[in-house]
C-alpha cells in the first residue's frame, strides 16, 4: 500500500519504510472516510489473507487518483484517510482471526485455563496501533501479551534465517541433501 501511495515521496515518509510510513500517516488521517470490506469473512478458520484487502485498497486509490486528476505515482491528497483506513482494517482483521484462534486453543485445551500468553512478533508488532488493539483483546480475554521492542521487530525473513543458522549449529532438523523432496508452491 505504501508504494502504490507512493509514500516514498511524500514529505513526511520519504525516508521511512513502508509499513512505518502507514502508521505515521494513519494517526492524523480519518479511518472512517474510507471503508474496505475485510477479507475472508466467508471463512470460519484462523487463517489471514490480505490479497483480497490490497485489490480493494488499489482499486479506491485507483478511483481516488480520477477523482483528484492526478496520475499514478503523484500524492493524494487523501493518502492519510487512505493509511488510516488500511491500517484498522489490517488490525480489525488481525483481531478477528487471532481472537478466533484463542478461542479454538481454550476449547480445545490447547492452552493452559490460567496464565495464557499470546505473542506476536515480526513487522506488524512494531506497529503501536496493532499492538494497542492486540493488547485490548488480550485483556478481555484474560491473556497476557508479549511483543519484542519495536526495534527487534522486524522482517520475519530475518528471524528465519536465524533459526536456520541456530538449527544448523546445533544439527536440528539439518537436511544434507535436497534429492527426493517435492516443492509446492503453498
Amino acid at each position: 500500500v505504501a508504494r502504490r501511495l507512493s509514500l516514498r515521496k511524500h514529505p513526511e515518509c520519504h525516508s521511512m519504510a513502508g509499513g512505518k510510513a502507514i502508521e505515521h500517516l494513519a494517526q492524523t488521517g480519518n479511518q472512517e472516510l474510507l471503508t474496505f470490506r475485510l477479507p475472508m469473512q466467508q471463512y470460519r478458520n484462523c487463517n489471514f489473507s490480505f490479497s483480497g484487502l490490497q485489490n480493494l485498497v488499489n482499486n479506491a486509490i485507483v478511483q481516488k487518483e480520477k477523482e483528484e486528476g492526478i496520475q499514478e505515482g503523484e500524492i493524494l491528497s487523501c493518502a492519510k484517510d487512505v493509511a488510516a483506513a488500511v491500517q484498522h482494517a489490517v488490525a480489525v482483521h488481525i483481531i478477528q482471526r487471532t481472537y478466533r484462534a484463542m478461542l479454538f486453543c481454550i476449547k480445545n485445551s490447547i492452552l493452559p485455563s490460567k496464565n495464557a500468553t499470546l505473542v506476536v512478533s515480526g513487522g506488524v508488532a512494531s506497529n503501536q496501533y496493532i499492538r494497542k488493539v492486540l493488547q485490548n483483546l488480550a485483556d478481555a480475554n484474560d491473556f497476557a501479551l508479549l511483543c519484542p521492542p519495536p526495534r527487534l521487530c522486524t522482517d520475519n525473513g530475518v528471524m528465519i534465517a536465524w533459526n536456520g543458522i541456530e538449527r544448523l549449529r546445533a544439527g536440528l532438523g539439518v537436511l544434507h541433501s535436497a534429492a527426493g523432496i517435492r516443492y509446492e508452491p503453498r
